[in-house]
């Protein structure tokens, strides 16, 4: 099974981009591109509502054939996705918004680094390593 996970900053240039296994990479990245303007559509319906909370947890952007793309945002327009195999029925709506909890918790952590410039591409060994936890559970 495959699992990319995918971090845009709010000017939707990628900042994390992470598949297990890597052979479909260019496949992922097409999808997870296309549902970035899923992800601005939805933000925009949402409007006024969305500046009210610290977290927005979008939930599935869209199914396709093989695949679920679920999305995340917070407040600082951080976005966040996930693409899990749709044969993964495991999977609860819960247990993806906890997944995207945990990244935006390690994403925090990597902003509270005085060393990282916001908004450059994230090398973090931790951030990886939990990144890497994360989708070995989901496999």
């Amino acid at each position: 099974t495959s699992h990319p996970c995918d971090l845009f900053c709010p000017q939707n240039y990628p900042l994390y981009i992470r598949s297990v296994p890597t052979e479909n990479e260019l496949k992922f990245h097409y999808t997870v591109h296309t549902s970035l303007d899923v992800v601005d559509e939805k933000i925009s319906a949402m409007g006024k509502a969305l500046v009210d909370q610290r977290e927005l947890y979008l939930g599935l952007l869209y199914p396709t054939e093989d695949y679920k793309v679920y999305g995340y945002v917070t407040n600082s327009k951080v976005k966040f996705v996930m693409v899990v195999d749709s044969s993964n029925t495991a999977l609860r709506d819960n247990e993806i918004r906890s997944m995207f909890r945990k990244l935006h918790n390690s994403y925090t952590d990597i902003m509270c680094n005085p060393f990282y410039n916001p908004g450059d591409r994230i090398h973090s060994r931790a951030f990886d390593t939990m990144v890497n936890s994360m989708m070995m559970q989901v496999c």
